[in-house]
């Protein structure tokens, strides 16, 4: 309301005082002075009815002054002195002045007005006084924005006829002739009453009409008067005003009376004051569902991220879990393929989307807090807490899916480098056994001579020491079946069935053999002579010759190495085999000599079938071709063995570029981490000069990721060359992964921690100096430096920033009370944002529930209920709707049919009760 002083600024003494004389000089306009009689006739009847009396004419009936005291006494609540009864002048007199005391009494100023003039019957006197009495108890109170009463009120018809057509406010007199004003009023407040769309500005006399009987239903619903004071029972029947007359002469005079005009509007302005309560109790309840609806939003929005974020995670793990494959290396090395696309294309989406998630939960706790309401706890198995471990399980079975592929490779690739050193021996041995069991079987030494004859014993014993050389090549045979087998080598039937064919043939070698060298034995007594010096070729040739054999098998052997030291050794044995071929070729060119020596002989002696050695079938010829291929695969064996050194030192080189690498990458990221987490938990400037830094530290995280996507390609070079080991760094791949990511996460969590400390700093209205203060207390007992308190740790801070718990039973229940609400959902520990909400709530004011249902009730008239149609009337259509749906039904004394308790409800939204 305005101060009487404002009053006295628009009304004042000599705004009265021109008032005054201008009329005493008789310059009332005639006109004007005939609608003020009829206005302000109606305007005191309309306040007289409530005692049950009227006026007729108003400069007549106030002469006694007993209607004027008690048209006082109705319009101010207040009981005015006893009038005199008496009617002579000056009982009269006496009772008039009694009035304008009265009236004086209220601070306002009454100019060249006596009783005697009121008593005479003076008219312009009479509507003077009465217009002041207007502007004292209708007018003086309207306030707007601050303005004069007269400025207020036309700023309030121009609010409240601002989106009506052919309507334009200017002033009291103009602005009001054709209707359209007063009909905008009522079809504003009470759009049932006057169907505004039909009515012209061509047609005055139907707008005014129409405008002066519309008050008569609005003012029985609206008019505080009969909602508060119901009239008395009448004393005797009144008849309704009758308006015609006021409306010809709005209508016929061409400057409407101003005065008149504003009595009219304070009328209507008080009669919709109820109406503008209820607009501004509406606002505040649009205000509180709105936030109430965004936070439900939010929390749709984060339980859907969670959904699918979740769903990902379940359809990824059995991927991930499996170890199924074709036991070959072509079939893991494509799963190595489809795991490296995995981590390439569809893992970085979901780090985003896991960020988000976390975020988004952040921003709305902050949003609950800020707004007074209950803290959110996600749906069972969508907690942060559940996506972390679910994160955690899936980013171990990512760690074991691909040792285990790594482990597979590596098992595999062995496996064909036994597979394929299986069938070189194993052709070795078919071919050395091709033949010997019909050579074993035959009977030649039947038929030969005596020196045919040792010499087929001499060449049978040969024989058996050639079979005795085999057994070590057998048995390596079979042990590498067996390993085949041990490691699930995918072709082991084919391997088991060519091992046991082998198997079954030495056997049968060694029977044939034995067998045979018994029937020698029982013809040796027959055939005695010997050849000494096939013998001796015999027993020189065949080790030399298994030599050759072997040797032969190791200077084609497949070798598979991943060091330098690897391929050293084997460079290095190499090397010490080569130092061996003098003694070779020594012994070489000695079996040359002998079988020289024996062609030498029979020449000599012409001995029939000498050449033919009996002890063996080794001619020189074979050991000329065997040792030269032996000499052609040392200088072979020495390029493959350079070529594998040359892949070694190439691989060597990518151990150090991805070393050298790494070790500027991994460090890096440490110091990131570290800064971010320094300027998160320190005191280092505001909370803008820390979201600055942060977002720098973001912006230079994002422009270093060209160097993990160059790690990462010589990474990948490095599992194409088979490269496992990097003795120069202790960072892998994937623990840079990590690390990069873990980078990123604690960037954006700190950027929404600050940014929620900014929100919650701005809107609570905690200065700068009060944040650094939490902030230093908080890290002060924070001193594993986690971002979080144990209670005890909680409790001793809030110690140090004054805050007074006691130790006794009762202090505990406060402390436990605290906890509640910093800790809703009972994790242990404080977090700096619940700690911050908490102080900064203790030392701000917030809207709470109170306050909702006191603006409900405002909307309901003092009901303890509401119903539908009051809600739809003074709510927006949505946010009304949303009320109905969620509003429970009104279950106390005096209910009606739909009635709705809006308390619970009001309570509901803050968390004090469930809906």
């Amino acid at each position: 309301m305005m101060m009487e002083n404002g009053l006295s600024m628009e009304y004042g003494d000599g705004y009265m005082e021109q008032e005054e004389e201008w009329e005493r000089e008789g310059l009332l306009d005639p006109a004007w002075e005939k609608q003020q009689k009829k206005t302000f006739t109606a305007w005191c009847n309309s306040h007289l009815r409530k005692a049950g009396t009227a006026i007729d004419n108003i400069e007549e009936d106030f002469r006694n002054g007993l209607k004027l005291m008690l048209l006082l006494e109705v319009i101010s609540g207040e009981t005015l002195p006893k009038p005199d009864r008496g009617k002579m002048r000056f009982h009269k007199i006496a009772n008039v002045n009694k009035a304008l005391d009265f009236i004086a009494s209220k601070g306002v100023h009454l100019v060249s007005i006596g009783a005697e003039e009121i008593v005479d019957g003076n008219l312009k006197m009479t509507l003077g006084m009465i217009w002041t009495i207007i502007l004292r108890f209708a007018i003086q109170d309207i306030s707007v924005e601050e303005m004069t009463a007269k400025e207020g009120l036309l700023l309030w018809c121009q609010r409240k006829t601002a989106p009506y057509k052919n309507v334009n406010v200017q002033n009291f007199h103009l602005s009001f002739k054709d209707g359209l004003a007063f009909c905008a009023f009522i079809h504003r407040h009470r759009p049932d009453l006057i169907d505004y769309a039909k009515l012209s500005k061509d047609n005055p006399l139907e707008n005014l009409n129409t405008a002066f009987d519309g008050p008569c239903n609005c003012y029985r619903h609206n008019n505080n008067y009969y909602n508060n004071n119901p009239p008395e029972k009448p004393k005797q029947q009144i008849k309704k005003p009758n308006n015609t007359h006021t409306i010809t002469d709005l209508q016929n005079t061409a400057l409407p009376d101003e005065r008149a005009v504003m009595t009219y509007v304070s009328s209507y302005y008080h009669c919709f004051s109820g109406a503008q309560k209820a607009e501004t109790a509406a606002n505040r309840i649009c205000k509180v569902l709105k936030v109430n609806q965004e936070n439900e939003r939010l929390m749709e929005e984060y339980e859907r991220l969670a959904s699918d974020l979740l769903e990902w995670i379940r359809r990824t793990m059995p991927w991930l879990n499996s170890r199924q494959a074709d036991n070959s290396l072509a079939g893991v090395q494509k799963k190595l393929e489809e795991y490296r696309t995995y981590r390439r294309k569809h893992k970085p989406p979901r780090v985003e989307q896991k960020a988000k998630l976390e975020t988004n939960f952040n921003t709305l706790q902050t949003k609950l807090r800020l707004s007074n309401r209950p803290a959110y706890l996600p749906t069972e198995g969508k907690t942060v807490s559940d996506i972390s471990n679910s994160w955690k399980g899936l980013e171990l079975a990512e760690k074991a899916f691909e040792e285990w592929l790594l482990a597979e490779t590596m098992r595999l690739e062995r496996l064909e480098h036994l597979a394929q050193k299986f069938k070189h021996k194993a052709d070795a041995h078919e071919d050395w056994t091709r033949g010997k069991e019909e050579m074993l079987q035959s009977q030649d030494f039947r038929q030969c001579k005596l020196n045919e004859l040792k010499a087929l014993k001499k060449k049978h014993e040969a024989f058996e020491s050639d079979l005795a050389a085999h057994q070590d090549r057998v048995e390596q045979i079979a042990a590498i079946a067996q390993e085949l087998n041990t490691l699930e080598y995918h072709d082991c039937v084919s391997v088991n069935a060519r091992c046991q064919r082998i198997c079954d043939q030495w056997d049968r070698l060694g029977a044939l053999t034995q067998r045979r060298r018994t029937a020698l034995d029982e013809a040796e007594r027959i055939l005695e002579k010997i050849d000494i010096l096939h013998l001796e070729f015999a027993k020189r040739a065949a080790p030399f010759n298994n030599w050759l054999d072997g040797t032969r098998e190791d200077l084609v052997d497949m070798f598979i190495v991943h060091t330098m030291e690897e391929i050293q050794g084997l460079i290095q044995a190499h090397d010490q085999f080569k130092a061996t071929l003098g003694e070779a070729d020594k012994e070489f060119n000695l079996i040359v000599n002998l079988v020289r020596e024996v062609e030498s002989i029979v020449k000599q002696h012409q001995i029939p079938g000498g050449l033919e050695n009996p002890y063996t079938t080794l001619t020189a010829n074979d050991m000329t071709r065997k040792w030269s291929d032996v000499r052609q695969l040392v200088p072979q064996r020495d390029q493959t063995l350079a070529n594998e050194l040359r892949k070694q030192q190439n691989n060597e080189m990518l151990r150090r570029q991805f070393a050298e690498k790494a070790n500027i990458v991994g460090p890096w990221i440490e110091r990131q981490m570290d800064a971010v987490t320094a300027i998160g938990m320190g005191l280092q400037g505001s909370l803008e000069d820390q979201l600055h830094r942060l977002k720098e530290y973001e912006q230079a995280v994002y422009a270093y990721k060209p160097n993990i996507e160059e790690l990462e390609k010589i990474h990948q070079a490095v599992q194409e060359s088979m490269i496992f080991e990097n003795r120069y760094t202790n960072y892998t791949m994937e623990t840079l992964r990590v690390g990069w990511e873990q980078l990123l996460t604690s960037i954006n969590r700190n950027i929404n921690e600050v940014e929620n400390q900014i929100l919650t700093r701005d809107s609570k209205g905690i200065s700068q100096e009060q944040l650094n203060e939490f902030r230093s207390s908080f890290n002060h007992f924070d001193k594993n430096r986690t971002g979080r308190l144990s209670p005890e740790e909680f409790k001793s801070c809030l110690v140090s920033l004054g805050y007074s718990i006691g130790k006794d039973r009762q202090g505990d229940l406060d402390f436990q009370r605290i906890l509640a609400v910093v800790d809703p959902n009972n994790t242990g520990y404080v977090h700096f944002d619940a700690f911050l909400d908490f102080m900064t709530r203790e030392s701000t004011d917030t809207d709470t529930a109170e306050q909702v249902i006191d603006s409900f009730r405002i909307l309901a008239a003092d009901k303890p209920y509401i119903l539908p149609d009051e809600l739809r009337r003074e709510l927006p259509p949505d946010q009304a709707e949303y009320c109905i749906q969620r509003m429970p039904p009104y279950k106390g004394p005096n209910g009606v049919p739909g009635a709705l308790d809006y308390m619970s409800f009001s309570t509901a939204l803050y968390g004090e009760t469930d809906l």
